[in-house]
């Protein structure tokens, strides 16, 4: 070996020996006593009002029954309510091991889970909808959801989430090898919901995962949405689209974990504000593990702010470990109207509320097409519109 050999090898060896832990490697526990009661200081809940949140992210009672589950059935799928051994063998089935004290409550202390069984070679022409409604915002509640999809199987789940509630729940989705799964979450609770949710998926083989995460109504709602792999050649598409109203507090995080070869993923989130006091967060974390060589990925979050008033944090994260990969980038924008789309349209003969509402409609159409589910892409459409007609005496930029 050669002095610079030696010299380049002693550095890396001093580096891997110094480097510093982030809040990209967390030590995940199911003992709920390993998670200390956040108080707001930590970096994973620096941005999130925690007095909104009725102790679910501390030791509120996780009661059950203040929200209803209804369901349709494709042929060749199953969806059931589970409970004792059924309902324990699925907890974790996507990998998940709680980084959170809520989390590892849910796990914990929830009898229950809603299964929705996908089995291998299934190919399911209809969506699976869940439709959750809450019923009383004033008690607390803990849900467990697990969707489960087989090898080569192909399918779309939408979870809707309307009515009062105040839910702390965790979704797992184990995607099979080479299957092909959409999975869809719709928040458009009552103005008094509150929603703190853990979505983890494990991704198979050469397997394809879409997630969309649709945020319009709660006085808060927070999503960690998570994606690791089980097997090269996997990939994961997600998508968001939300809009935040005067005293709303809106939150997604997204953690591509890599932990795969020549994995994919691909992070598009877009959001709309408007009213006073409407917050805004996202935080978009990839980890480029040492084994996973080959890798794509790309994140971008866009915020257009449409009074004045408004709040929107937006923080991408990226840690590589090896440079042996396709393509790693990020792009992260918040701004208001374009007065150069608004003048073109003005100089048209198009009134200005007009103009400003093509132009938001403008803003979400392409990430509304990449939904791909017909039914959920006109009810954006019509949601939007619908945002945008509450917004009568905000103070335009």
């Amino acid at each position: 070996m050669t002095v610079t050999e030696a010299a380049r090898e002693s550095v890396a060896s001093a580096l891997e020996m110094e480097k510093v832990e982030s809040h990209l490697h967390p030590q995940g526990s199911f003992d709920v006593a390993d998670h200390p009661v956040p108080q707001g200081r930590e970096e994973i809940w620096r941005f999130t009002p925690l007095k909104r949140l009725r102790g679910l992210h501390a030791d509120a009672v996780l009661g059950a029954g203040a929200t209803r589950y209804e369901w349709n059935t494709p042929d060749g799928v199953r969806v059931a309510d589970v409970a004792g051994d059924e309902a324990r063998a699925l907890r974790g089935i996507s990998g998940l091991v709680p980084i959170s004290r809520f989390a590892a409550r849910v796990l914990a202390e929830v009898e229950t889970s809603l299964l929705v069984d996908v089995p291998a070679e299934t190919e399911v022409s209809e969506p699976v909808v869940v439709q959750l409604t809450g019923t009383d915002a004033a008690e607390t509640e803990g849900g467990h959801v697990a969707l489960r999809f087989g090898r080569h199987s192909r399918a779309t789940v939408v979870l809707n989430h309307t009515g009062s509630a105040a839910l702390a729940q965790v979704v797992e989705i184990e995607v099979g090898d080479g299957a092909e799964v959409t999975v869809v979450s719709v928040q458009d609770w009552a103005d008094d919901a509150v929603h703190l949710t853990h979505t983890q998926a494990r991704v198979g083989r050469d397997a394809s995962y879409k997630h969309a995460a649709i945020s319009f109504g709660g006085d808060l709602v927070r999503m960690d949405a998570n994606v690791t792999y089980d097997g090269p050649g996997g990939s994961a598409e997600m998508l968001g689209l939300y809009f935040a109203d005067a005293g709303q507090h809106i939150e997604h995080r997204l953690f591509a974990d890599h932990t795969a070869p020549n994995t994919k993923s691909h992070v598009v989130y877009k959001g709309a504000l408007q009213g006073h006091r409407a917050h805004t967060v996202w935080v978009g974390n990839v980890l480029i593990r040492k084994v996973a060589v080959g890798i794509e990925t790309y994140e971008e979050n866009r915020n257009l702010v449409l009074t004045d008033g408004c709040q929107a944090d937006s923080v991408p994260n990226l840690e590589i470990e090896t440079g042996e990969i396709e393509g790693a980038g990020h792009a992260s924008a918040t701004g208001r109207f374009d007065d150069n789309q608004l003048f073109y349209l003005r100089s048209r003969g198009i009134e200005e509320a007009e103009a400003r509402r093509l132009v938001v409609h403008g803003f979400f159409n392409d990430l509304i097409r990449k939904v791909d589910v017909p039914a959920i892409e006109e009810r954006l459409v019509v949601t939007v519109e619908a945002e945008l007609a509450k917004n009568v005496t905000g103070k335009h930029f």
